[in-house]
């Protein structure tokens, strides 16, 4: 099966750039240059993958991830935004409404079809189910017992601690918010808050030992576990 990728972005040359190295990689490739193209294209006919500048003129990258998102019809589409570097905000913005990753300008290619390929892989693979053990490099985590092995020896963690490295765990490599990982453990048990998630990572660090450094924080953005 081949992949269909939208391009959004509003300049032609980087438009090429995008889909000669697509195209290279046997992925078929529509390009449009604005946002309101883009609404109508994925409308019209749902990619498998939308990338999306976020500087468009009229109807900005992040407004068009609003409406897309907010659609039923194209919700379900993933989407990587192209930014510039400083859009730190935007990032963390376009992540909070649903985007699923991130590449910065200037890219690499390799980056480029790394970020996408692991995307369509994420979309096409089923999700691991939440109540399944997981292992991941030194850390073993048994849900259903609620527990967490660092090389072989259990960890004493907080409820919210347990919930934030299993969530981080389900999906290895990606960066997520702060207020995706809130969204994503809150519940009665768990009371937190923005600046509490990273009193959280701190703690939770702290305990795992040296295997803290696979909780990485991606600056301006938020956190992930190494891959």
């Amino acid at each position: 099966m081949t992949h269909q990728i939208l391009v959004v972005d509003d300049e032609q040359d980087i438009r090429e750039l995008l889909q000669y190295n697509l195209q290279k990689e046997g992925l078929e490739v529509t390009c449009v240059g604005t946002g309101e193209q883009a609404l109508a294209a994925a409308r019209a006919e749902p990619p498998d993958l939308i990338l999306l500048d976020l500087m468009l003129p009229g109807l900005s990258g992040l407004d068009c991830c609003r409406v897309l998102k907010g659609d039923g019809a194209t919700r379900h589409i993933p989407i990587v935004m192209l930014t510039a570097k400083g859009e730190d905000s935007d990032v963390v913005t376009g992540l909070d409404l649903g985007a699923d990753d991130y590449v910065t300008k200037p890219f690499s290619p390799r980056v480029l079809m790394a970020r996408v390929n692991a995307v369509l892989r994420r979309r096409t693979d089923a999700m691991p189910d939440p109540a399944d053990e997981l292992s991941h490099q030194t850390l073993r985590i048994l849900p259903a017992r609620h527990e967490v092995l660092v090389q072989g020896a259990p960890v004493d963690l907080t409820a919210t601690q347990f919930s934030i490295l299993h969530f981080l765990c389900l999906h290895p490599g990606w960066v997520f918010s702060r207020n995706q990982i809130i969204n994503a453990i809150k519940g009665e048990d768990y009371p937190v808050t923005e600046r509490s998630v990273d009193v959280q990572i701190v703690g939770l660090r702290k305990k795992l030992g040296e295997s803290g450094a696979l909780i990485e924080t991606v600056r301006g953005v938020g956190y992930r576990i190494k891959e």
